[in-house]
Parts: structure tokens; sequence; C-alpha cells
């Protein structure tokens, strides 16, 4: 029997990440220009979900009252602010989120992309001086590098949230080994997605689903920003068994900081 069903959503103030709380993963973010301009909030809701309802759940909401007062975005000043927005249109992108371990990046080592050191290889671009092969695979589909990981893997959440932080914000001071960039994927990873084991095999999986979405009002764009941009994202991650969504945003551009490194409004 069909019906319709309204997903109703209530923030949860009170849930903490790992790595917002993390010292050693907030100086990174800051060498990377995202601190302050990257943030988690977390939220419930009141129905059962399954992923076949992704743009229903995405539209219920951003247009929940609660989600409309509460949800986070920075202005153009820098300025955190509630959406505060009426949302009439949402694009929704089912990414695939199945990784439970590193060995993804595996490809990365056995490509001459990172020296048996950890160590990035440099190389020369026409555009930027300062310039890596890390960098080369992520951004240049006719590098020779560009296919060492999979399409498939490509797409992987994991995949994304090490491309994310390894491009950075504005004013990114990019590492000369890997290792940072794994471990602080890993830690965000780890907070955002959850997982089960299975008492027969053993084995473990996923649970989680994970949506980027864009929002539009009357005006166009609203969310996560105006303007477009390859590192001004949102993701809602769902845990169907909790019935949590936490949401990862992250706007692109130059943060106003304090001597300590907070955000200042």
């Amino acid at each position: 029997m069909a019906f319709d069903q309204t997903f109703v959503f209530n923030v949860l103030p009170n849930r903490k990440f790992t790595f917002l709380e993390d010292s050693r993963v907030s100086e990174l973010l800051m060498k990377w220009s995202m601190l302050g301009r990257i943030s988690v909030q977390a939220f419930n809701f009141d129905q059962v979900f399954q992923s076949y309802m992704k743009n229903d759940f995405a539209m219920n909401f951003f247009q929940d009252p609660c989600v409309k007062n509460n949800l986070r975005v920075l202005d153009i000043s820098g300025v955190w602010k509630p959406l505060g927005r009426d949302v009439t249109h949402v694009d929704v992108e089912l990414v695939p989120c199945t990784k439970v371990s590193v060995d993804i990046f595996d490809p990365v080592f056995s490509s001459g992309i990172v020296h048996p050191s950890g160590h990035i290889a440099k190389c020369f671009h026409e555009v930027h001086p300062d310039f890596d092969e890390l960098r080369m695979m992520l951004l240049e589909e006719d590098s020779d590098n560009y296919h060492v990981v999979s399409p498939c893997d490509r797409q992987e959440f994991l995949f994304r949230l090490f491309k994310h932080i390894v491009l950075g914000g504005e004013l990114c001071q990019y590492e000369d080994v890997i290792s940072p960039y794994i471990e602080s994927a890993k830690t965000i990873y780890k907070d955002l997605v959850s997982v089960q084991k299975d008492s027969d095999t053993k084995m473990i999986s996923v649970v989680s689903t994970i949506l980027k979405v864009s929002a539009y009002d009357d005006y166009g764009l609203c969310y996560p920003s105006g303007r477009d941009n390859e590192q001004t994202f949102a993701y809602l991650c769902i845990d169907p068994f909790k019935r949590h969504v936490y949401v990862l945003y992250h706007s692109f551009g130059i943060g106003l900081f304090s001597n300590n490194g907070v955000l200042c409004s």
C-alpha cells in the first residue's frame, strides 16, 4: 500500500565527533585551511529509512523546521548562521560507502606516487610550481597515475574524504608525507560511518547510507553555498538503526581566526 511518509528531525546538540575534538587533527585542519570552515552536526529522525527513500529523506530534511533553524552554514563573511531558507529542490547523489579498511590507498604506494619513506613525489606542473604526484593523480585525468585508483574506488566515501582533505581550503599548506592525510581521513570516516559484524561470518560491513546533497530555494543554489566549488560540500551520513543523520559540511574560502585558531563570529 502506497502512502506518504514524512521524516521529522530533531537536533542532537551534545553529540561529539572525535576529529573535531582531537588536537592533532585540528592542527592539521588549520594547516589545510579547513578549521573553522568544516563542521559536523547530528540530528535524529522518527521513521524507518531505506536507501530508496533518499530523495524524500533529503527533501524532508531541508524542509523540516528544526533543520531550517539549526543547520549551520557559513556566509560570505565567514560567520556561521542557520540555513533559514525555504528549500524547494534538492539534488541527491548516493555515495558508495563499503570500505572497512584503508587498503583503498594501496595503489598510491605501489605506483610511485609515494616513496617508500612515505614522502609524496614532487612533479612539474605548468600552473602550480609546488606540485606533487598525489594532487596530479587526484586532479589531472591525463596524468600517468590518474587510473591507478579504479573509478569505483574513486567514488567511495573514504576516498572522497581523502581527496577533500588533500586539496584543502583556499590557503592550504600541503603535506610532504602522506600519512597525515590517510590517518585524518580514517578518523573522520570512523566518526561518520556505522558498521556491524555478522554473527555467523564475523565479517564487518558498513550500514550507513551516504548522500551528497545540494539544496535550492526560489533564487537558486543556497546550500552548502550559493557558489559552486568542488571543495564546498555537504554529506548526509545516515545510520538507519540509530536513526541518526550526521551532516558533514565544508565551505571553501579564507577563515577568520583568532590567535588560538578558533573561528571568530
